[in-house]
């Protein structure tokens, strides 16, 4: 399971995804879809363009990773997760398959996702790439429309290590005549995608350049803007294929994200006196984001609940960081996790500095007893540090 093991639970090949597909009388065939993929921001404009279809009155299927608390977040129909039930039945039905096939976890979840979703009829599903794009297990649909968000350096030993090997790969979803939107423009990566929407005769948007009056959104990272420009061009997008979406949809939807979806982690305020405040950011690009709200509130001191996975770039990432913070350096309880002692020996190397502790949760105790009660404590640096304090 690459949650929990990193590169070695990682597949980089869709014929094990086909098989279990064909076995499943391709389910994702029955259904229309929208594809998400980039490297920060999917998860959101996701919820987002599912929040708004929902309240124009369509039945929308959802399937993004990982999840935070519990597996079936991962699939979604108007924002109910799917029924425990459903997941052991499938698996009760078709492990035989799994053990014989040697599946992956990853492949056998977008089989359960698919079959669900076909099952239940759904009018749109909106799914998630999990890694990359192109040798992703989603990318066997047919999609509506494509939508690639950004492109930074992550995940660099799967997909490559400069913006342009990156967004070779996460062009790999653009489809044949299937519209693509765009959600950040860069040098480096927009002729990527100029190249690749020519070869496959896709419409191309770039949502940057896209005239668009913002909404109120209930997710209030800073970030979110971006996200919303992309969501809502990916809409404007989909209206021209036939889907009826209203201003008063859109606006109801973009302002009830978290409501309509159940979206976690996304500039979560969990508690105030003291303001307790998580985000799943954990590479540079969406830490950039985060650090600098951090440092836009003048408020108390602040204090940062901090922990990694083995494999993140932390010459990237530290720098981002305010050397005036408290910090509680931890380690998510996975075996990916970066060893705490490195991490903290590490940040001071950078002038950060605290103490560290034997879990997550040690380390918020200590952070709560410290803050005043105008101060900020922030919890971050990894999806799997939030998920053990959400």
């Amino acid at each position: 399971m690459y949650q929990n093991v990193g590169m070695a639970g990682y597949k980089i090949d869709l014929s094990n995804t086909l098989l279990l597909a064909n076995y499943l009388d391709n389910p994702h065939h029955t259904f229309k879809s929208i594809h998400v993929a980039g490297t920060n921001g999917k998860g959101s404009t996701s919820h987002m363009m599912a929040s708004v279809l929902q309240e124009a009155g369509y039945k929308v299927g959802l399937y993004t990773s990982p999840h935070l608390k519990d597996f079936r977040e991962r699939i979604k129909i108007n924002g109910i997760m799917i029924p425990k039930r459903k997941v052991s039945s499938f698996v009760a039905k078709h492990q035989d398959f799994f053990k014989n096939n040697k599946l992956s976890f990853f492949e056998m979840t977008v089989g359960l996702a698919f079959h669900y979703f076909a099952q239940s009829k759904v009018d749109i599903a909106i799914i998630e790439v999990g890694l990359g794009g192109r040798l992703d297990s989603t990318n066997i649909i047919s999609p509506e429309l494509s939508v690639i968000t950004n492109i930074g350096l992550d995940h660099t030993q799967f997909l490559g290590t400069t913006l342009e090997a990156i967004a070779k790969e996460k062009a790999g979803i653009i489809k044949s005549k299937v519209p693509v939107v765009i959600g950040e423009l860069h040098p480096d990566t927009k002729k990527v995608f100029l190249q690749v929407a020519k070869q496959k005769s896709a419409p191309i948007t770039f949502a940057e350049k896209q005239e668009v009056s913002l909404f109120d959104c209930d997710l209030k990272g800073n970030y979110q803007v971006k996200n919303q420009r992309t969501a809502l061009a990916a809409l404007k997008t989909l209206t021209k294929k036939g889907f009826k979406i209203s201003q008063t949809d859109i606006k109801r939807g973009i302002g009830s994200v978290v409501s309509n979806t159940g979206l976690l982690g996304r500039w979560q305020v969990l508690q105030t006196l003291p303001t307790l405040v998580c985000d799943t950011a954990h590479n540079k690009e969406g830490l950039l984001f985060t650090t600098k709200q951090l440092q836009q509130i003048n408020q108390g001191v602040l204090h940062i609940v901090f922990g990694v996975v083995g494999d993140k770039d932390l010459e990237a990432i530290l720098p981002l960081l305010p050397s005036s913070a408290r910090y509680y350096f931890c380690a998510p309880n996975i075996p990916r996790a970066l060893n705490v002692a490195i991490l903290k020996q590490k940040a001071i190397d950078f002038s950060l500095t605290g103490n560290s502790f034997k879990s997550v949760k040690a380390a918020l105790r200590a952070a709560l007893r410290a803050a005043a009660i105008n101060d900020i404590i922030y919890v971050g640096g990894s999806t799997f540090v939030v998920a053990e304090v959400v």
